[in-house]
């Protein structure tokens, strides 16, 4: 789509020079924390196979993917007392506009993924490999608190994969199949708000998935007013006829 990609162009660019003394004061904060590079790049699964490089602000000690798994929870202890902060208003995240600039990433898309991950993806999940990552999309919304969904987990990966993963998946899936530019413009809009209300956010997001006609439970699920259940990911079936 050339005016989502024009768009993208538009908003990344304004974004970088609007935010600029903004990113300049984080990436000091974090320099001056432990005198390490205040940025972290990442391979990550690029559109259509391969890898991209991502960009982001590091909110984590040196070499933490080296001491660590890819799931981080809130209590993770490679997270810096800066990171913290950084973390929690999303703005290690700010950077990567850098990426949407290039055309590595879209301004919304399903959250770009670490090789190993993307590995797991059944059939129908790696239909998010199909288009631009984004910085945000309706599962990024729905689970900004990611982070806090795993803190004090023995194993973050494993229940990011039981609980986490199967929604976001077909949220991610859902906005593929519904996509458009008006669409994308308001979950940008409510990327914003959810910064500053989360709970006034997810009801209007709750209007979209209603339009969408998804099934009842994602849109219970993707309320957040109870607890996740754990589920298969969409086309966990499909591996299962494949395995026998």
């Amino acid at each position: 789509m050339i005016l989502k990609r024009l768009f993208d162009i538009v908003v990344a660019t304004a974004g970088l020079l609007m935010f600029m003394p903004l990113l300049v004061a984080v990436m000091l904060a974090i320099w001056l924390q432990d005198r390490k590079s205040p940025l972290y790049i990442a391979s990550r699964a690029a559109r259509g196979g391969g890898t991209f490089r991502m960009v982001k602000f590091r909110s984590m000690v040196l070499n933490a993917d080296k001491i660590g798994g890819s799931s981080t929870a809130a209590s993770d202890r490679r997270i810096t007392p800066v990171g913290r902060f950084v973390r929690a208003y999303k703005l290690d995240e700010f950077v990567q506009l850098w990426n949407v600039l290039k055309g590595d990433m879209s301004l919304v898309g399903p959250r770009p993924q670490v090789p190993s991950d993307t590995a797991l993806y059944t059939e129908s999940e790696k239909r998010m490999l199909t288009v631009r990552p984004g910085i945000t999309d309706p599962a990024s919304i729905v689970f900004s608190d990611e982070g806090e969904i795993l803190r004090d987990s023995a194993d973050p990966d494993l229940l990011y994969n039981q609980v986490v993963r199967p929604w976001k998946s077909r949220l991610s899936l859902a906005h593929i199949d519904h996509r458009s530019f008006c669409g994308d413009v308001w979950l940008i809009i409510l990327t914003i708000v959810a910064i500053i209300s989360k709970p006034a956010a997810l009801y209007a997001l709750g209007y979209m998935l209603r339009g969408w006609r998804l099934d009842p439970l994602v849109i219970r699920m993707a309320a957040r007013q109870e607890p996740l259940l754990a589920y298969p990911p969409p086309g966990a079936s499909e591996l299962a006829v494949r395995h026998h």
